[in-house]
């Protein structure tokens, strides 16, 4: 299994491959071999930083010459106008290497900026936003890493990381008993200390969970705020909770203080605008 560096640099060689082709030869026949010059990122749209330390990948990649100064770090909420990072090296270089830069960093930033809003609902109150698997392909780990920028937090990377018994999964093995005790000795057969976590479409399945046992996370799949509060109250403290479908940022703030310990929201990676940006000479 590849490593998440691995994963970034076939990213950025498939991003390059499909942007560059044979050549950018609008700087090749534009701009002279040695040509220098400084290129500065300016924030264009008020929101959170993320894909600074990307940027800086992105750049050496293309030329591990270029120097970058950075004034403003991931994390920073940054307001229109501001110049996050000066980048200076040949200016060949800074061109093949903008677009890519900055379809990176303003996904990720728009990434941020959403799970910033997000997280901010909930403030006062124990409950943690997630992000879901429903990601841009290619661009999970950027994506994911984006979400932690922000303030949320990761649910599992991928199929791998993580057991989580959704309905299908539930329906096809023949019932939730079923289910759970497969992937118990799945994981004991094969070596794997995974947590598991089982979706659950009423209070009933929750009393055959619990009765069941050996389950880390329990996940309300659409339950109104009012069921999820007495769905918490039922769990008491014997598995992680979290609510999951139909929650907007309208209503977020009802689910955490129903009381569960995490809300994932599929909306902080796939209905993202991207916070805009842009590099320019100077």
């Amino acid at each position: 299994m590849k490593t998440k560096e691995e994963l970034i640099d076939d990213l950025l060689e498939l991003s390059f491959l499909e942007d560059v082709g044979d050549g950018d030869h609008t700087t090749l026949s534009t701009i002279p071999a040695d040509a220098m010059g400084r290129s500065r990122l300016i924030i264009k749209e008020d929101g959170i930083l993320s894909g600074v330390e990307m940027a800086e990948k992105v750049l050496h990649k293309v030329d591990p010459s270029i120097k970058m100064e950075v004034f403003i770090k991931d994390g920073a909420e940054v307001k229109k106008g501001d110049i996050a990072f000066v980048a200076e090296g040949p200016v060949r270089s800074l061109l093949i290497a903008e677009r890519t830069m900055l379809n990176i960093m303003q996904r990720m930033s728009g990434v941020a900026t959403m799970t910033r809003r997000y997280q901010d609902e909930l403030k006062g109150l124990h409950t943690r936003v997630l992000d879901t698997r429903k990601t841009t392909p290619g661009m999970r780990m950027l994506e994911k890493e984006a979400v932690k920028t922000g303030g949320g937090t990761n649910h599992r990377i991928g199929l791998f990381d993580m057991i989580l018994i959704k309905d299908n999964h539930i329906d096809f093995a023949g019932g939730i008993e079923k289910a759970i005790s497969r992937a118990q000795d799945y994981c004991k057969k094969n070596g794997k200390d995974l947590k598991i976590e089982v979706e659950v479409r009423s209070l009933d399945d929750i009393k055959r969970v619990l009765a069941h046992g050996g389950v880390d996370r329990i996940m309300f799949d659409n339950f109104t705020p009012e069921l999820t509060k007495e769905a918490v109250a039922l769990v008491d403290g014997r598995a992680e909770t979290e609510s999951s479908g139909g929650i907007t940022l309208e209503n977020l703030r009802q689910y955490g203080e129903a009381g569960v310990d995490f809300i994932s929201v599929g909306a902080l990676t796939h209905s993202v605008k991207g916070l805009d940006m842009s590099f320019k000479a100077f």
